[in-house]
């Protein structure tokens, strides 16, 4: 196991380093854009509502420019900085483990002609290879789950944002009042013991004196989200079989039926988390 990483996040890494797992998200879960989206309904694609989601939060931070620095925690294959660097010019870092992912990154970030303003490194979101107090906006999608030990997260991010920085992000979280043990199909797969919370990550900001802006709580779009990819996934079976395995494929099918059972049961939460480090 690398010694940079911790168990979580090495599990994490492997996983998405796998040919099965490159190849599922890439082709089924929404492209260069994977994480939860946003839906107008049912039969929305994927990548549409995927897009929604970087436009929503987007909206709701304070202007950014070509002077704006920018990070991306958990970046995956970077459409949502290349999104940022098209609209606002500025520059991106994408930090994420796969090395996999990350070779795909670079390769769309040449292809689209942005590479001259987004940097993308290898690397933990636990320990964030980046200079404190250098960026404006840390930005995050369905992230942090994978993460053993959120309060150091919540420490890099605060390390790394300038004072009157903002960070946003999303994740996929247990409610507030999740009763013991409800989880547990959900978080053995991902090796994991908990997931955050809204309260969970209100109190991280608070300890650190950050100010809420405009969170907002979107949890029947991860039952939505779980849904629509497990139906795709089933759908385009045949034609993933080249690409991905029986097994594996088997294996996400039930995994999405845990989370949508969860979700169903009212003990899951995903939305929109929004603050503001004091200037």
């Amino acid at each position: 196991m690398s010694a940079k990483y911790s168990e979580v996040v090495e599990v994490a890494r492997d996983y998405y380093n796998s040919d099965d797992a490159d190849n599922f998200y890439y082709q089924i879960w929404g492209g260069e854009d994977i994480h939860i989206g946003l839906y107008g309904n049912d039969q929305e694609p994927i990548a549409d509502a995927s897009q929604r989601t970087i436009e929503t939060m987007a909206g709701k931070l304070a202007p950014l420019d070509a002077s704006s620095r920018a990070v991306d925690l958990g970046a995956g294959y970077g459409g949502s900085a290349r999104w940022l660097a098209r609209r606002f010019g500025c520059h991106v870092s994408c930090v994420n483990l796969s090395e996999v992912q990350n070779r795909r990154d670079r390769e769309f970030n040449a292809a689209a002609g942005l590479d001259g303003l987004i940097d993308v490194l290898d690397a933990s979101f636990e320990d964030v290879p980046l200079p404190d107090g250098s960026f404006d906006m840390v930005w995050s999608q369905d992230s942090f789950l994978h993460s053993g030990n959120r309060e150091r997260v919540f420490d890099e991010i605060d390390r790394i944002l300038k004072p009157g920085g903002e960070l946003i992000f999303t994740d996929p979280m247990q409610a507030d009042d999740c009763p013991a043990g409800a989880l547990q199909p959900v978080l053995d797969r991902l090796h994991l013991e908990s997931l955050g919370s809204f309260g969970y990550y209100r109190n991280e900001a608070r300890k650190r004196g950050w100010q809420e802006g405009a969170s907002e709580d979107l949890t029947p779009q991860l039952v939505n989200h779980y849904t629509r990819v497990r139906k795709e996934l089933a759908g385009k079976r045949a034609e993933l079989a080249d690409r991905v395995s029986d097994e594996y494929i088997d294996r996400m099918i039930r995994g999405l039926g845990h989370w949508i059972d969860a979700g169903a049961a009212g003990h899951l939460a995903w939305g929109i988390l929004h603050f503001r480090k004091p200037a």
